[in-house]
């Protein structure tokens, strides 16, 4: 048994569902079978499949917390050629904001909330209590490795661990994915009590409701996030129904906009979308204070 075998088996015991890396950090690559996804994928990938192959194919979606599965013969012969362990930090109920080098490290210390850190090779990994959306380049070497994703295991880190904060569940709104065709979208108002001196909800509620549906919105990369927006809008108007107002609902409607704008949906197309969500629900919020 290697040194990572072992690390990983110490992790699998404390419930941490791990995989190995080969040399250069990266997952081992997918065997013949699940080749180009060609499997189906995984079931608790994003387009779920019905792949059950044995093997750590499949990078984080692979990883496990059975000593069974990691000690088994599928996996020997990437451990033997390990060249580190990762974990899934949304299935262990954590989220990590990598810090790529020194700029980013002294950017989190003026902007981030204190929490568990813990030393990489060329900066450091913040660990928050909860899960959200990975995202990758939310500002210039910070990625959120969170919910499918996988992080290098280095060390339990030093400090204590805190809830996942706004300031981080924020940080891929604005974030155009490469190759998209729209623009960037337009940094918006954040809603707050000062915009709904006449909502009937706290807010801690309504923000929280909003954090859900916007991480729903950028969870649709490749297709449908015009939708999701459409079902959010539909969802969050539902709940101010009975609000004497004002409710600053064309402050929620832009944060839905920006959310579905940051993964290449044109701002106009999202607005008319969040337009006629909240139309369903009962609530009429002109477009154009969104837009």
């Amino acid at each position: 048994m290697n040194e990572h075998l072992r690390k990983a088996l110490e992790l699998v015991a404390l419930g941490v569902p791990v995989l190995p890396l080969r040399e250069g950090k990266g997952p081992f690559g997918n065997c013949a079978a699940c080749a180009k996804n060609q499997c189906g994928g995984r079931p608790n990938m994003k387009a779920a499949g019905t792949c059950a192959c044995p093997r750590p194919c499949h990078a984080w979606a692979a990883a496990s917390t059975s000593a069974d599965i990691v000690t088994s013969a599928a996996w020997a012969a990437a451990w033997r050629r390990a060249g580190a362990v990762a974990y899934h930090p949304g299935g262990t109920g954590v989220t990590v904001v990598d810090l790529d080098n020194t700029d980013a490290v002294a950017w989190a210390r003026e902007t981030l909330p204190a929490t568990r850190t813990v030393a990489t090779t060329r900066g450091e990994h913040w660990i928050y209590l909860g899960t959200m959306q990975s995202s990758n380049g939310v500002r210039p070497g910070v990625d959120i490795k969170s919910l499918m994703a996988y992080a290098r295991w280095l060390g339990p880190g030093v400090g204590e661990m805190i809830r996942l904060p706004e300031t981080v569940t924020t940080l891929p709104r604005y974030v155009v994915p490469a190759g998209a065709v729209a623009s960037s979208p337009t940094p918006r108002a954040t809603w707050t009590r000062a915009v709904a001196s006449g909502c009937r909800h706290t807010e801690r509620y309504v923000r929280t409701g909003l954090d859900k549906g916007v991480s729903m919105v950028t969870g649709h990369r490749e297709q449908g996030a015009a939708s999701q927006a459409f079902g959010v809008a539909r969802f969050l108007g539902s709940l101010h129904q009975e609000c004497p107002g004002p409710c600053g609902l064309e402050t929620l409607g832009g944060e839905i906009i920006a959310a579905a704008a940051s993964v290449g949906v044109p701002e106009s197309y999202a607005a008319r979308a969040v337009d006629r969500g909240f139309a369903e629900a009962g609530v009429q919020v002109p477009t154009t204070q969104m837009a």
